[in-house]
């Protein structure tokens, strides 16, 4: 059965559409951008600012679920300037620094708001 998981420490879900969803098994968590939880946008900051924050966001939902980053099965970053990779891996992996998941990095057009990345996440209960 799915059950929605929402926490007060990641940005609020302002569509239709929740923070994460799970069936007990896996959690798949929303996008999470440079938006923080008092809804400051974080659009004209450096990458791996951006980065931080939708990381930190991420991290709010899973311990919401009881879950870390050491749950996380896949991680998927979009950036919609691919030559900001290297600054955006430099804070990505101090969050994933044992057994890191497996990872899909894609450069985009446009992300909402404006912003540089997006990350989404699949993760499994322990």
């Amino acid at each position: 059965m799915k059950r929605i998981v929402s926490t007060d420490a990641a940005p609020a879900a302002v569509g239709a559409y929740s923070q994460a969803t799970t069936n007990g098994d896996l959690l798949f968590t929303a996008g999470q951008i440079p938006l923080t939880p008092d809804g400051e946008l974080l659009d004209d900051e450096l990458i791996d600012v951006q980065t931080e924050q939708a990381l930190d966001n991420l991290v709010a939902v899973l311990e919401e679920d009881g879950l870390g980053p050491e749950d996380v099965l896949k991680v998927t970053v979009f950036l919609d300037d691919i030559d900001d990779f290297d600054a955006m891996n430099d804070t990505y992996a101090s969050y994933f620094e044992s057994k890191p998941p497996a990872r899909s990095a894609v450069g985009v057009e446009k992300l909402p708001k404006g912003v540089g990345v997006e990350v989404e996440a699949i993760a499994t209960q322990p």
